[in-house]
């Protein structure tokens, strides 16, 4: 039988027990609708505000900010239609290696004519240009600012402080998409100069289908999605009350033992740089792989061969679950605009591993050997 090695986490990881225990008895028990008045759903709307009081406490920050959503997705969306059509801004900036949830999003608004869009400057190593931000902000009207906490692809991790204190001096909205770095490192938002993030529950070992947006009490903003009175009028529908207590019981392991957790994954994400630089032949990794890096993502820049097509395929068929980042752009297949965006050479093979707190040794090693079958290995 073969091995089984996930190495997708950045895409998703698996639920934590202790998250499935937390959720199991909402599941079996509290059926109650929140929005009813009776002793049912009194219930479960407790188990909502103590999850939102759970999850601001860590965050350093009020309940009244924490808004529950879907996921990243509509969470970005929220905050990108609430800085353009409710706070009125017509100028936005984002980069060419955000997530399509903003990318799409801004360069629709811009489509229709509703907003000036501008994209920075990035560095040859995808770090963004914090020089040319300064500019764009200096050289336009009060702007909306999109740029992710962390590169889902390539790693690479912004300066938030430094962005949120550039955007303050030009009073400019500060949106990040934080859904790779939460529950990764420790937030304090009364200290950060932020006004949006956004948060995935299933990227830190939580379930699918729930997320929340956190936004400054200082703006005011309209719903995304009309119909209901939940979450204090700002998003219609029936709560995921389950999937709320397992964000809320994710965040808090997550956030229990990070210095442990980075210890264990960066040392995982070391090793396997080592070994692939030490027994294949001309590789090179994508980002600032050994800088400001998130150290859950490595992507990795094979050399050319007859194989590269099939790698994915061939490293599946194997038991080893990767993802693709090539930059070729043949076909009907473009690629990756995060690699299009740094300027990845398009004819070489790159894959992104990506790692978490149950990632083991052993299971690089096994990632690593099937590698070594595909590609020629220093004698």
């Amino acid at each position: 039988m073969t091995k089984q090695v996930y190495l997708d986490n950045a895409a998703t990881t698996p639920m934590a027990p202790e998250v499935v225990e937390a959720m199991l008895p909402v599941l079996r028990n509290q059926f109650g609708n929140p929005s009813s008045t009776h002793s049912f759903g009194r219930k479960t709307r407790a188990l909502i505000e103590v999850s939102r009081r759970n999850i601001a406490r860590m965050l350093n920050t009020a309940p009244g900010e924490i808004f529950f959503t879907s996921g990243g997705t509509e969470a970005d969306n929220m905050a990108i239609k609430g800085a353009i059509e409710s706070i009125g801004i017509k100028h936005a900036i984002t980069s060419t290696i955000e997530h399509h949830a903003v990318g799409h999003t801004l360069e629709n608004y811009e489509k229709d004519n509703k907003i000036k869009l501008s994209h920075v400057k990035l560095k040859p190593n995808g770090h963004v240009d914090l020089q040319d931000l300064e500019r764009l902000l200096q050289e336009n009207e009060r702007s909306f600012v999109s740029l992710m906490h962390a590169n889902n692809e390539i790693g690479n991790l912004l300066k938030l402080k430094e962005v949120g204190e550039l955007c303050e001096k030009y009073d400019a909205v500060f949106h990040s998409d934080t859904v790779q770095t939460m529950g990764h490192y420790p937030m304090d938002l009364e200290e950060l100069k932020v006004h949006f993030i956004t948060a995935a529950a299933h990227k830190f070992h939580g379930p699918k289908g729930v997320g929340f947006l956190y936004i400054d009490s200082k703006l005011k903003i309209d719903p995304l999605i009309y119909g209901g009175s939940q979450e204090r009028n700002m998003r219609g529908g029936t709560e995921n009350v389950y999937g709320i207590v397992g964000i809320s019981k994710a965040l808090e392991m997550a956030l229990t033992d990070t210095d442990e957790h980075q210890e264990h994954v960066q040392g995982l994400k070391t090793y396997m740089i080592e070994q692939l630089r030490a027994n294949v032949q001309d590789v090179s990794f994508h980002g600032d792989y050994e800088g400001q890096s998130l150290y859950t993502v490595l992507n990795v820049c094979f050399p050319e061969s007859d194989k590269s097509e099939m790698l994915l395929f061939n490293l599946d068929i194997a038991g080893v679950g990767c993802s693709g980042g090539s930059a070729c752009t043949s076909g009907s297949n473009k690629g990756s605009h995060v690699l299009n965006g740094i300027g990845a050479d398009v004819l070489r093979p790159a894959v992104r591993f990506s790692f978490s707190r149950y990632t083991t040794k052993d299971e690089i090693d096994y990632a690593l050997d099937q590698v070594y079958k595909l590609f020629p290995v220093h004698a």
